[in-house]
């Protein structure tokens, strides 16, 4: 998905995360209470995701799992300050965090997908010579163990 933006108002990336004593069917009125914080600061919203739930790499408030979600919005510096307080009092959120973020253009993103393509094809390469070197390598293995296995065979001294 490409981002575009045309002014100067700063771009920021929301992940937070929501406890799971709350329902999948509660957890919708949660989500509209943290866009709208965003919202009612001046915030506008331009890319959201929702990553479901998922295990937390160490318990938080004797939670194990929450619902996770990736929102991205611009708002003006002086706004930040006041989400951020509002998050900080809202029960259902056990940990979120603001990162500033840049808005790549066109051509950035082209340029990591070339080099993501790039990178795929030298591992698949790398790949298929390990196959290659693993064949090569159980082939001659197995010409030597017959090789070994007549001689053993024709000596004359077997008992």
């Amino acid at each position: 998905m490409t981002k575009v933006k045309s002014s100067d108002i700063p771009h920021y990336e929301l992940l937070y995360i929501v406890s799971n004593k709350y329902t999948e069917e509660e957890l919708p009125p949660i989500m509209d209470k943290i866009r709208e914080i965003i919202k009612e600061q001046g915030g506008n919203i331009t890319f959201s995701e929702e990553w479901g739930k998922k295990r937390l790499a160490y318990s938080v408030e004797h939670f194990h799992h929450g619902y996770y979600t990736l929102i991205e919005f611009d708002v003006t510096g002086d706004k930040l300050a006041q989400i951020n307080r509002s998050f900080r009092l809202m029960n259902e959120i056990l940990r979120f965090q603001i990162v500033k973020k840049k808005v790549k253009t066109a051509v950035e993103i082209k340029e990591e997908r070339e080099i993501a393509e790039k990178i795929a094809a030298k591992q698949a390469q790398v790949e298929e010579k390990k196959k290659e070197k693993k064949k090569d390598k159980e082939k001659v293995d197995l010409k030597e163990l017959d090789e070994k296995l007549d001689k053993i065979l024709e000596a004359d001294d077997l008992l």
